[in-house]
């Protein structure tokens, strides 16, 4: 797979780098061991990051202030990251799932990214376009019904949207039947916590542990090069 950034996209977000992780998974129900560690994050989380500054977390105030140079209001369509964490907060415990769902969700609460899981066997061709939702634009996110884009970043496929911050589409989502896994790890801004490196050996190792991930793949893509 490979990732293609428009002109508009790199303007608005001159600092994005995207890790594009690439598995062949198994994807079952999500094991004890692996809502362990997503319920103290969510602890973690709810202990130690007063709701007014969810926002101001590197990962998200980068993802927020892409979200206002593409035109999209952060407030009112947050990205994923941020909403994760703000359940946390509130001590809302998230929907247990399946193992890659989780794990991604886990892995988003833990670096502040938003990122995008997608059934590789479900995309249309061999590369996604990265960018910015347009007026109408059809979009189904999951569970969510009709997404309004507009101004907002979006992966396509030959077909059309499949990935936004806020959202994922339901036509390449993931399910128990996924084999072939396709993660956008949407880095909008940097953080000394949590440098690529870090978070590339963090999936890793959750790929490996629970969802007994081989042929992975992960490589550091900048829009502006």
């Amino acid at each position: 797979m490979e990732i293609l950034f428009d002109n508009a996209i790199r303007k608005a977000a001159p600092e994005l780098e995207v890790i594009l992780v690439e598995a062949t998974i198994s994807n079952p129900p999500t094991s004890d061991a692996l809502w362990s560690e997503i319920t103290a994050m969510e602890q973690n989380i709810h202990d130690n990051i007063p709701m007014e500054l969810v926002r101001h977390r590197p990962a998200i105030d980068a993802t927020r202030k892409a979200y206002k140079a593409c035109g999209k209001d952060p407030n009112r369509y947050r990205p994923s990251a941020e909403a994760l964490c703000r359940r946390a907060v509130k001590g809302m415990e998230l929907y247990r799932t399946l193992t890659a769902i989780d794990f991604i969700n886990l892995l988003s609460m833990a670096t502040g990214h938003s990122i995008g899981g997608f059934d590789a066997d479900k995309i249309e061709g061999t590369a996604l376009t990265l960018g910015i939702g347009t007026h109408n634009e059809p979009y189904e996110a999951i569970g969510r019904g009709e997404l309004n884009i507009e101004g907002l970043p979006v992966y396509r496929d030959k077909t059309g949207g499949i990935g936004t911050p806020t959202s994922d589409n339901e036509r390449t989502k993931l399910s128990p039947e996924t084999r072939h896994l396709v993660m956008t790890i949407n880095m909008y801004g940097s953080d000394p916590d949590y440098p690529a490196e870090r978070v590339i050996s963090l999936t890793e190792r959750l790929l490996t542990q629970y969802a007994g991930a081989s042929h992975i793949t992960a490589r550091l893509i900048k829009a502006n090069e």
